[in-house]
C-alpha cells in the first residue's frame, strides 16, 4: 500500500496517508457523532460533529503510534524501514527485509499490540480522571471510546494469524522450534487464511440478520487477511526458490552510467542514453553512485529548465537498494518492491557493477522453476 499524500518524517521514517483513510475518518466520525445525542442531549450539533471528528483523528494517531513502534524496533534490530502508510484498514509499516532471527521477530511484532494496550489503558485512566473532575460529557465519552477501541486493536492484532502481529509471533515460535522460516511462514499464513474465512462467514451472517454495516466490515477485513496471507505465502516460496542465488546471477552487468554534471538536455539528446534502458545510474566524478535518473521523468522537464543537472530529477541513492553482487537475491525482493526506482544497483568497491530489475528476477525464477534440479527439490 503506497501513500497518496506524504506527511513528512517522524524519527527519520517517512509517514504517508492513502486516500482511503478519508473513508475510515468519515465512518468513525459519523459513528461517534451519532451516539452522542442519546447520551448527552441538548448540545449544539456542531459539538457532536467536532468531537466525533477529533476522536477519529486521535484514533488514527493511535494507529500511527502502533505502526511507528514496529518501525522503530525493526530499525533497532537491523531491518531497514521504507515508511508507514495509514489507509482504510489501519496502518502498514513497510519493512525492506525480514527479521534476521526469531527473537528479533518477536520484538518487532510484539511491540505493536503492547503500544495499543498501553494507549487503551492511558485513555481509560484519562476518561476516569475527567469524569471524576468534570462529570460525564462528550470528552469523557470520547476518551472511553478511544480506550475501548485501542484495547480492541491490541486484542485483534494479537490473534495468531498472518499478517496480524500475532501471526508474526506464531511464525517466530514455529521458526525457533523447527529452524525453518519457510515452514513457519506456511503455518502463520495458513492460520491467516483460516481466520479470514471465519470473519467472512460471520460477516455474511451479520448481514443476513440485519447488521449490514458491521457484517460488511468484518467481511472486508476477512478478505484482506486472506489476500495478504496468500501473498505472504507466495513471497515465502519465492524466497525459498531464490535461496542461495546471488545478486550477480540476475544483474545486468556493466551498466551505462550518467555523470552527475550532465545536463538534462544533454542526457536526453546523447545517443548512448537512447533506446537502451528506461533508467540509468548517476555517478559522481569518482564513479561513485549518487542516484538513478529515469528517462521518462527527465523528458517531463520543461524545455526552459533542461539546463539543470540530472541530479535535480534523479532518485537519490538513499532511496535505491544497493546490494553487493554476492548478496542473496532473495533479500533484494522486498527492497525492490518498496523502492520508487523499482531497481537495485549492485555496488562493489564503491562502483556500480550491475542493475537488477523485477524482469531480471523473473527471468531467474523462470529458469529455476523449469530446471530439473529445482523440480526434484520441490517435489
Amino acid at each position: 500500500m503506497k501513500a497518496t499524500f506524504p506527511l513528512g518524517r517522524v524519527a527519520g521514517i517517512r509517514i504517508g496517508v492513502h486516500w482511503s483513510v478519508l473513508v475510515i475518518v468519515i465512518v468513525l466520525a459519523l459513528g461517534l457523532a451519532g451516539r452522542f445525542p442519546d447520551a448527552h442531549p441538548d448540545r449544539p450539533p456542531w459539538q457532536y460533529w467536532l468531537t466525533g471528528l477529533l476522536g477519529a483523528v486521535v484514533f488514527l494517531l493511535s494507529l500511527l503510534a502502533h505502526e511507528l513502534s514496529h518501525a522503530l524496533v525493526a530499525r533497532r534490530n537491523g531491518v531497514d524501514v521504507d515508511g508507514i502508510t495509514l489507509w482504510l484498514l489501519g496502518g502498514i509499516a513497510r519493512l525492506r527485509s525480514e527479521a534476521p532471527t526469531p527473537a528479533a521477530e518477536v520484538r518487532i511484532a510484539g511491540v505493536g499490540p503492547l503500544v495499543s494496550l498501553l494507549l487503551g489503558v492511558l485513555f481509560g485512566v484519562l476518561a476516569g480522571l475527567f469524569g471524576a473532575l468534570y462529570g460525564a460529557g462528550l470528552v469523557v465519552e470520547t476518551l472511553a471510546w478511544l480506550a475501548g477501541i485501542n484495547l480492541l486493536v491490541a486484542v485483534f492484532n494479537a490473534l495468531p494469524a498472518a499478517p496480524l502481529d500475532g501471526g508474526r509471533l506464531l511464525r517466530a515460535l514455529v521458526w525457533r522450534r523447527t529452524g525453518s522460516p519457510l515452514r513457519a511462514t506456511a503455518v502463520a499464513t495458513g492460520a491467516g487464511r483460516a481466520l479470514g474465512w471465519v470473519l467472512i462467514g460471520v460477516g455474511l451472517y451479520l448481514v443476513l440478520t440485519g447488521a449490514v454495516l458491521s457484517g460488511f466490515w468484518l467481511a472486508v477485513i476477512g478478505w484482506f487477511l486472506i489476500a495478504t496471507a496468500t501473498a505472504e505465502g507466495g513471497q515465502a516460496h519465492l524466497r525459498e526458490l531464490l535461496s542461495g542465488v546471488p545478486v550477480r546471477r540476475a544483474m545486468g552487468p556493466d551498466p551505462v552510467t550518467v555523470p552527475a554534471s550532465l545536463t538534462v538536455a544533454r542526457f536526453l539528446a546523447a545517443p548512448e542514453y537512447r533506446y537502451r534502458h528506461s533508467a540509468f545510474p548517476v555517478v559522481d566524478g569518482e564513479q561513485r553512485p549518487v542516484g538513478l535518473v529515469n528517462v521518462k521523468t527527465a523528458a517531463g522537464v520543461p524545455e526552459t529548465e533542461r539546463d539543470s543537472p540530472v541530479t535535480s530529477v534523479m532518485i537519490p541513492i538513499e532511496d535505491i537498494p544497493t546490494p553487493h553482487p554476492d548478496d542473496p537475491l532473495a533479500r533484494v525482493l522486498p527492497a525492490l518492491d518498496s523502492s520508487p526506482a523499482h531497481r537495485a544497483l549492485a555496488v562493489e568497491n564503491g562502483r556500480v557493477v550491475g542493475t537488477v530489475t523485477s524482469s531480471d528476477i523473473s527471468r531467474v525464477i523462470s529458469w529455476l522453476a523449469s530446471s530439473s534440479s529445482w523440480r526434484a527439490r520441490a517435489f
